[in-house]
C-alpha cells in the first residue's frame, strides 16, 4: 500500500497525465496536422475569424496539454483549456443533444478540478 502522502499527489498526477494526454493526441495534434484543411471552415463562434479561432484552440489543446502534462504551472495552463472547453460545449454546440455536449463538459469538469488542484508533487516545475 502506498503511503497516504502518496496516494494524495498520485491523483492530480494521474488526472494530468490521462486529461493532458488524451487532449493532446485526440483533440491537438490532429487539428495541427490537419490546420490547411480546417483554417476556412473552423467554427468561429467568437467572431474572430475561423482561422484565429483554430489557432487559438490549437494552443490551448496541444501546447498547454503539454504544459498540463508535465505539470507547468497547471493553474494558468488549464485556463485556456478550460475556456476552450466551456466554448464548445455551451457555444459551438448549444441547441444540440447532450451527446454533442457531453464530451467537451466532461474535459471541462476535469480541467477545472486540475485548476482547483493544481500540479501536485510530481511535476516538473512546481
Amino acid at each position: 500500500m502506498l503511503s497516504r502522502h502518496i496516494d494524495k499527489e498520485l491523483g492530480p498526477f494521474l488526472l494530468r497525465l490521462s486529461l493532458g494526454s488524451i487532449m493532446l493526441f485526440a483533440h491537438g495534434l490532429p487539428k495541427l496536422l490537419d490546420y490547411n484543411l480546417k483554417k476556412d471552415f473552423f467554427p468561429d463562434p467568437l467572431g474572430v475569424s475561423s482561422q484565429l479561432s483554430l489557432c487559438l484552440v490549437i494552443f490551448a489543446e496541444l501546447l498547454c496539454s503539454i504544459l498540463v502534462i508535465l505539470g507547468v504551472k497547471v493553474r494558468l495552463t488549464t485556463i485556456p483549456l478550460i475556456i476552450t472547453m466551456a466554448v464548445a460545449a455551451f457555444i459551438v454546440h448549444a441547441g444540440e443533444p447532450w451527446k454533442k455536449q457531453e464530451l467537451a463538459a466532461t474535459y471541462l469538469s476535469g480541467f477545472i478540478a486540475l485548476f482547483f488542484l493544481g500540479e501536485g508533487k510530481f511535476a516538473l516545475k512546481r
